[in-house]
């Protein structure tokens, strides 16, 4: 457990920053009155989203690997932390759904009707529902997760600083 203790933690982190996002769409109007925006500013998430997972990263170096980081090591990490995120995503997404915002889902597919991105009700039901985001969310967190460690850990590694002659 001490082993993985740190990713835990930042998993959790994650978790309440996700919360606090979709809470400030809310409040916002992107789920009701500018949801014609929701579409384009939703992506900003990915500049906090990115932030959580350097910060959870250089975390683990420092205080786990007492600062000196191999690639695989982060890569290693990253893949924990973002199985973690996946793991939590469902029940993020049940409090997004039922406590935060519970119209999100009628106002999408109200939304998309009247733009004609849908034909039916139907259609647009079976895309704008829990057990649709909980899936994509758990999914999305775990390969986008993965790509910002991947990248990440680039510039986190630690360099090896012995000269070859």
């Amino acid at each position: 457990m001490a082993k993985i203790k740190i990713e835990i933690k930042w998993a959790l982190i994650f978790s309440l920053m996700t919360l606090a996002w979709i809470f400030i769409e809310r409040i916002a109007g992107l789920h009701s009155e500018n949801i014609d925006l929701h579409p384009y500013l939703t992506n900003i998430f990915a500049v906090p989203a990115i932030i959580v997972m350097v910060l959870a990263l250089k975390d683990k170096k420092k205080n786990f690997y007492n600062g000196s980081m191999t690639y695989m090591q982060g890569l290693i990490s990253g893949v924990i932390l973002s199985t973690f995120i996946a793991i939590l995503s469902p029940l993020t997404q049940w409090v997004i759904a039922n406590v935060i915002s519970p119209d999100f889902f009628k106002n999408m597919i109200d939304f998309t009707l009247d733009l004609g991105y849908y034909k039916t009700q139907a259609e647009a039901e079976a895309y704008f529902n829990y057990e649709n985001y909980a899936k994509q969310s758990a999914i999305g967190a775990f390969v986008m997760g993965v790509i910002t460690t991947a990248v990440a850990m680039i510039l986190l590694q630690t360099k090896n600083k012995t000269k070859h002659v």
